[in-house]
């Protein structure tokens, strides 16, 4: 019987498993549900072959330990309401039963320490937790509570950590909450609390992280904040908060983060937000702030993210930043700064995301990019400027994620010099510039690219055929230049696999449209309008499956990423026009079908293999020479 592999006894009054089990070393399944077991035998760890086992539906409840006093539960598939027997443990103090899908709340301990984060409870904050006066850590993240926080909760004198975010909370914060006074914790995020924040929090002195964010407040944020001497972390984000930055947020001389984005602060950058010496991240993005920037931000020298994007800085002097050398995160997209971007010989910065973007910054690139830094491998967004002058070699020279210069008056040609950011560059936007020359060659072996847009430049010569190692690539958009000779014949799904978007709009291109374009079959939006082909509409084009509605493709999708695009990305990211109208589609907006063939001089008739592109908004084949009659089901 040794060589037993599976062994089914559920539904029986077995009491107890038998010592002798541990003889079946070859056993993968073992079912015991559905009798009154109590207890399981350390021994079943010798089971090193078992990947099946069934104790649903048996006695073992943890009840019958009724001495314990530390219970962790917690990352276990436990669902349900908590089991009655639980009461029975009247000496616990230590119960943590986080992330399951439990839906009730135990009651009737003396608990120290109670964690119920991330399961599916719900109704309200019960009101016999004002009876657990020994309780030092109450956590009920991530589940859907509502209504308001009691009146009650200011009782738990005891308690050093509270965490109630992401629930359905609302209403106002309690002034009771201003009795806590041992609580270091605070944090209730992702709410729908709103109101002013209650005084005597800011009395709280013991408090070191305090999360409010992705709520309603409003209000203004009082002075006595800098009461909060203790406080290592702080964030305020997005709510609505309608003031200045206080002065006395200098006087947190411990703060590490400090998030005050997205809300309604106004005024300037004080000079006393400069005192907190030992801040890692800053982030005071989307208000209303203006200004200059101050240059003594430079006396951060612990920063390692600052994000001052979508205000209404007017200067900023890049080089003031020079001793901050553990900055790696730099954000003032979406201001109105101007000057330039020079560099001081001896300031070195390590920024690995640097975004400029959307301002009036004017004059040329460094030619010397490391500079700035050694590696952009997070991005380097410069588009919707003013800058001028031609794309420095350096660039190729380092590292490089996603690159963005798009929206400039840069000039020249494009430096064939890439091969050193071949397997980390997955993003390239040089569009809407004057840039000319030949497409570089060393593009096509850049294999992490998805998005390539060199639209809207004088770029010339023929298109390029060999594409090797472009597997990962979903958007080619080469509209609007000054290409010429045929669409490559070597443009297939060996070449782009992946391929949703090729723009080849007002070029000068000739030939006919080869074939070889209908085995895309993740082709979505297909543009070849505005250039001088001639023979007919392929047939094969029913071969394009990506413009097909089907179940698992409707009739607008988001573009599928092969892997985590930037945060940084411009929003210009493809161009559509449909009669004559321009639509810009991003990373988040629905991908909408089409197809665009007009001014061209196609003849023949319309095939009717055309009918089956089920998926398709858009279909423009005007100005050409085509004849026949048109498809019924077109």
């Amino acid at each position: 019987m040794t060589s037993i592999e599976s062994l089914y006894l559920s539904g029986n009054n077995f009491t107890l498993v038998p010592s002798w089990f541990c003889n079946f070393e070859k056993l993968t399944h073992l079912d015991l549900s559905r009798n009154s077991l109590t207890s399981i035998p350390s021994w079943f760890v010798d089971f090193k072959r078992l990947v099946y086992l069934d104790l649903s539906r048996n006695g073992l409840i943890v009840g019958n330990l009724k001495s314990l006093v530390h219970l962790d539960l917690s990352f276990n598939e436990l669902y349900g309401p908590i089991p009655e027997a639980f009461p029975n443990m009247t000496f616990i103090e230590f119960l943590d039963l986080s992330r399951n899908s439990l839906t009730s709340i135990p009651s009737r301990y003396d608990l120290e320490y109670l964690d119920l984060g991330y399961n599916h409870i719900s109704g309200h904050l019960p009101t016999w937790l004002e009876k657990l006066e020994n309780l030092k850590y109450l956590d009920f993240t991530s589940n859907y509570l509502h209504g308001p926080i009691p009146l009650s909760i200011g009782k738990l004198s005891k308690l050093h950590g509270l965490h109630l975010s992401n629930n359905i909370f609302e209403g106002l914060i309690p002034e009771s909450i201003g009795q806590l006074v041992n609580l270091t914790n605070l944090h209730l995020s992702s709410n729908k609390f709103y109101g002013s924040i209650p005084q005597n929090l800011w009395k709280l002195t013991n408090l070191r992280y305090l999360d409010l964010s992705n709520n309603s407040f409003n209000g203004l944020i009082p002075e006595s904040i800098g009461q909060l001497v203790n406080l290592t972390d702080l964030d305020l984000s997005s709510n609505k908060f309608h003031c200045s930055i206080p002065q006395n947020l200098g006087k947190l001389a411990n703060l590490v983060y400090l998030d005050l984005s997205n809300n309604y602060f106004n005024g300037v950058i004080r000079e006393s937000l400069c005192q907190l010496v030992t801040l890692h991240v800053l982030d005071i993005s989307s208000n209303k702030l203006d200004g200059s920037i101050p240059e003594s931000l430079g006396k951060l020298t612990n920063l390692d993210y600052l994000d001052l994007s979508n205000n209404n800085f007017n200067r900023f002097v890049l080089k003031s930043l020079c001793q901050l050398v553990n900055l790696f995160h730099l954000d003032v997209s979406s201001n109105m700064l101007d000057g330039t971007m020079s560099m001081e010989k001896g300031c070195h910065l390590n920024l690995h995301y640097l975004n400029l973007s959307h301002n009036q910054i004017s004059g040329s690139l460094p030619k010397n990019i490391s500079l700035i830094s050694l590696s952009f491998s997070e991005g380097l967004f410069l588009g919707n400027n003013h800058l001028n002058g031609s794309i420095p070699i350096s660039l190729c020279q380092i590292p490089l994620n996603s690159l963005d210069l798009s929206k400039n008056n840069l000039s020249g040609e494009i430096p064939n010099c890439w091969e050193d950011s071949l397997e980390i560059l997955s993003e390239i936007n040089l569009s809407s510039n004057k840039l000319t020359g030949a497409f570089p060659n060393s593009f096509g072996n850049l294999s992490a690219l998805l998005w390539l847009h060199l639209n809207n430049n004088n770029l010339q010569g023929e298109l390029p055929t060999s594409f090797r190692n472009l597997k990962q690539l979903l958007i080619l958009d080469l509209g609007e230049n000054q290409f010429s000779g045929s669409i490559p014949s070597s443009w297939t799904i060996d070449a782009f696999p992946l391929v949703q978007i090729i723009r080849l709009r007002q070029n000068m291109l000739n030939g006919s449209i080869p074939t070889q374009l209908c085995q895309l079959k993740s082709l979505k939006i297909l543009d070849l309008s505005r250039n001088k082909l001639h023979g007919s509409i392929p047939r094969c084009i029913e071969n394009l499956e990506g413009m097909k509605l089907t179940p698992s493709a409707p009739a607008t999708s988001p573009i599928l990423f092969a892997g985590a695009p930037s945060q940084g990305w411009s929003s210009q990211d493809a161009m559509e026009v449909v009669k004559g109208v321009e639509l810009n589609y991003t990373k988040i907006l629905k991908l909408v079908v089409h197809m665009d063939l007009s001014e061209n001089n196609l003849v023949g008739v319309i095939p009717d293999e055309i009918t089956f592109l089920t998926g398709l908004h858009g279909l423009s084949l005007s100005k050409n020479q085509l004849t026949g009659e048109i498809p019924q089901l077109i």
